[in-house]
């Protein structure tokens, strides 16, 4: 089983918003709601494809509810910890004439030690069925960052394939704590203050990354590793258009799944750069297009020579 713990979930709306204007009035169409949140896109990418998967997150308010019976419509596994907080929605605006997407998160509400506690109890237990793990997506308003601390540890302790995909200073929280992370070209740059995706890239493996899977765009996907080579990179040479809400969580997704096949570096970089290319094409997060397999012939894939420019 692989588990996904989603901090911070939310009701994500999209909207369809041809035109869309700073100051200005629209009418916009609701095109789609559905349970989202990182960790709950990828836990929908890997139900697409037929693995077993079991997402925990909080969950409050009436949309707390709301999330749980869409997910349960959906036929995922999940345990939703009962949280005093509403849970938070996350709208999206998609502008197909100017093929942008626009995006309002909701901060979300915080969670009380008590609350924590009992997730963290939730967690454990099912850290005993675990395969691989991912922690993914922002915070609630006021978490101690040794709450994150603590349940990223207790998954890399066990020796589970732990994957982080955060922001920040959680992101230095998480190499420290020797998971595998996932950052996008901005959080890596953002957090560390390289002047270098290469330079970024080693300052979290100084502070105890397992390894980095990098996000650049349509630039594709690097993996860094203290290991001989250092740097491999996977791209697809064309750029898509559409939305690339839940991209990255695709990619995510990827990775587990290779882990839990144990599928070698290359296998495993194709796999996610062609995931997360496929979601661009998709309306919302959390789902591959059927031509992600199409999309996989056409990955490239090579070893960055020592030295090259990144």
């Amino acid at each position: 089983m692989i588990l996904t713990l989603t901090p911070n979930p939310a009701i994500d709306e999209t909207y369809s918003a041809p035109g869309v204007a700073v100051d200005a009035s629209h009418t916009v169409v609701r095109s789609h709601s559905q349970a989202g949140g990182k960790g709950l896109n990828v836990a929908r990418v890997l139900h697409s494809q037929k693995l077993a998967v079991h997402a925990l997150f909080p969950a409050g308010g009436a949309s707390g509810r709301e999330l749980a019976a869409e997910l349960s419509a959906a036929g995922l596994d999940f345990t939703a910890v009962p949280v005093s907080g509403a849970t938070r929605r996350s709208m999206a605006f998609v502008d197909p004439e100017a093929d942008t997407t626009t995006i309002f998160n909701e901060a979300g509400s915080a969670v009380d030690p008590a609350e924590w506690e009992s997730l963290a109890q939730a967690y454990q237990g099912l850290l005993e069925h675990a395969r691989a793990v991912a922690i993914c997506g922002s915070w609630p308003p006021g978490t101690e960052r040794e709450t994150m601390r603590t349940l990223i540890k207790a998954a890399v302790q066990r020796e589970i394939y732990t994957v982080v995909d955060t922001s920040g200073p959680l992101l230095l929280d998480a190499a420290a704590c020797g998971a595998v992370l996932k950052p996008n070209h901005h959080e890596l740059l953002a957090a560390t203050g390289a002047g270098s995706l290469a330079e970024g890239a080693a300052d979290l493996l100084e502070r105890g990354a397992a390894e980095i899977y990098l996000s650049a765009g349509e630039n594709g996907l690097y993996h860094f590793t203290g290991e001989t080579p250092l740097v491999a990179h996977a791209k697809l040479p064309r750029k898509l258009t559409g939305n690339p809400t839940g991209a990255g969580d695709s990619a995510v997704a990827a990775l587990l799944s290779s882990s839990v096949a144990s599928l070698d570096r290359e296998s495993t970089l194709r796999r996610a750069v062609a995931w997360s290319a496929s979601t661009v094409l998709m309306p919302t997060a959390g789902a591959l297009s059927p031509k992600h397999e199409a999309l996989l012939a056409d990955v490239t894939y090579r070893i960055l020579p020592e030295g090259e420019d990144i």
